[in-house]
């Protein structure tokens, strides 16, 4: 990545802040903006910017996006307060999630020939988490009954750093299929791979618990300046990663463990772990408007010169039946109504998580025709979703509002206007204001 196109990225984040407000109340959402401008300016074909898909810069802020946003995500789960209402999330994460990788394998495997289990299984995988940032209207409308915004909220912060190992695993098992060598010469396989998360839990652990009680004693004993909590979060964030790294371990399930090991281990009385995790979540969401501006400028055109009516069915089957029926059967049982449950399946947005694999299997398989068809399948899902689930937040949101109150009001109604038998009227008051 060129320096032009940084100048450019820091631009449109600057534009993006100042009309932020203004874009949203007109349904636009950011990852929406940035995605168009990484395509008109980036693209290979027709663009003044010089943006490729294989470049080590590209993958770097990619990653590392992914990385700061999993442990801050999994660092502002509040399991006390969650212990509340954890019945939805828990049935969406322990049952929805699984069975929507499942089902969109199968849909792999069945609608792309050539695809090999693994490559179907890394397909599903990756389209299985969830982003509430394409949706973020719904997740802040505080008409929406809390308990559902934060099932979509909680869902989306951990279901991208559960389906981290299946998206891993697969990856190294294709790699192995197609014959693909790694970095030291040897063939991927799924031992490795399994050796790559433990080495990512065990430094997570590690990280994520002593940094925790690191800063805890700092504040307890007043060693800390103004601002140092936010400082000692973020380089646990990026240590975590880092570390994991260096030791041939998986860096995204160490940012994830760490930030779970973090919010577990930290002195709430001595140290605010909300204030703590801003500086992370702050630069994830930075970083979040670079990744979209280069899954513009190098996922998308991949996904147009691949179009075709398989993969356009690939991509509207994976945001509809992959995505609301596993939802629906997780949710049997809980008392919601239809339109509900309906309201939650479509707000399962495929965002930045999948972006981020998509570049992992450029990084990791190459740019052969068979994964350069995976990768457009996950890119075109992902643009979609993008257009769809941001335009529509706003609208559904309000209309949901709408019918929920007007059902209130239809039900509440009559039962209080009705007068209770033999029970004397009360006299009707005098207005001031009747004719």
């Amino acid at each position: 990545m060129t320096e032009a196109t940084f100048a450019v990225l820091a631009l449109l984040v600057l534009v993006w802040a100042v009309t932020s407000d203004l874009l949203a109340r007109l349904n636009i959402t950011g990852p929406l903006v940035f995605t168009v401008a990484g395509y008109a300016l980036g693209n290979p074909d027709s663009s003044p910017l010089s943006v490729d898909v294989e470049a080590p810069s590209v993958h770097l802020i990619a990653e590392l996006t992914l990385a700061l946003l999993l442990f801050s995500d999994a660092a502002r789960v509040n399991v006390s307060r969650l212990k509340r209402d954890v019945r939805l999330p828990g049935r969406l994460l322990a049952f929805g999630l699984p069975v929507s990788v499942v089902l969109g394998s199968l849909m792999a495997a069945w609608l792309f020939d050539d695809f090999s289990w693994a490559l179907a299984g890394f397909v599903g995988a990756t389209l299985a988490p969830t982003d509430a940032a394409l949706s973020v209207q719904v997740i802040n409308d505080r008409r929406i009954p809390l308990r559902l915004r934060r099932a979509l909220n909680v869902e989306s912060g951990l279901n991208d750093g559960i389906v981290t190992p299946v998206v891993t695993f697969t990856l190294a098992v294709a790699a192995g299929q197609l014959g693909i060598e790694s970095h030291d010469g040897a063939a991927d396989d799924s031992g490795g791979a399994l050796l790559e998360l433990a080495v990512g839990l065990i430094v997570g652990l590690a990280i994520g618990t002593a940094s925790a009680w690191l800063l805890s004693i700092g504040s307890r004993r007043h060693w800390m300046s103004t601002g140092a909590r936010r400082l000692g979060t973020l380089a646990a964030a990026l240590g975590s990663f880092a570390l994991a790294l260096a030791l041939s371990g998986n860096g995204f399930i160490a940012a994830f463990v760490a930030g779970i090991a973090f919010r577990a281990a930290l002195d709430q009385d001595a140290v605010d772990a909300d204030t703590a995790v801003e500086l992370p979540e702050l630069l994830g969401e930075v970083l979040a408007l670079a990744a979209w501006f280069l899954f513009g400028a190098t996922l998308v055109p991949i996904a147009l010169h691949n179009f075709d009516l398989t993969l356009l069915a690939s991509a509207v089957l994976s945001l509809t039946v992959v995505r609301m029926a596993p939802v629906a059967l997780s949710l049997l049982g809980t008392g919601l109504d239809r339109r509900t449950v309906v309201f939650m399946g479509w707000f399962g947005p495929r965002g930045l998580a999948s972006v981020v694999f998509a570049l992992l299997a450029v990084e990791q398989l190459g740019n052969i025709p068979v994964v350069e068809r995976a990768v457009a399948a996950v890119a075109l899902t992902v643009f979609l979703s993008v257009v769809l689930h941001g335009v529509t937040a706003g609208p559904f949101g309000r209309r949901y509002v709408h019918l929920e109150q007007a059902e209130e009001d239809l039900s509440a109604g009559p039962r209080s206007r009705r007068p209770a038998q033999n029970s004397p009227q009360p006299p009707t008051p005098f207005r001031t204001d009747q004719p």
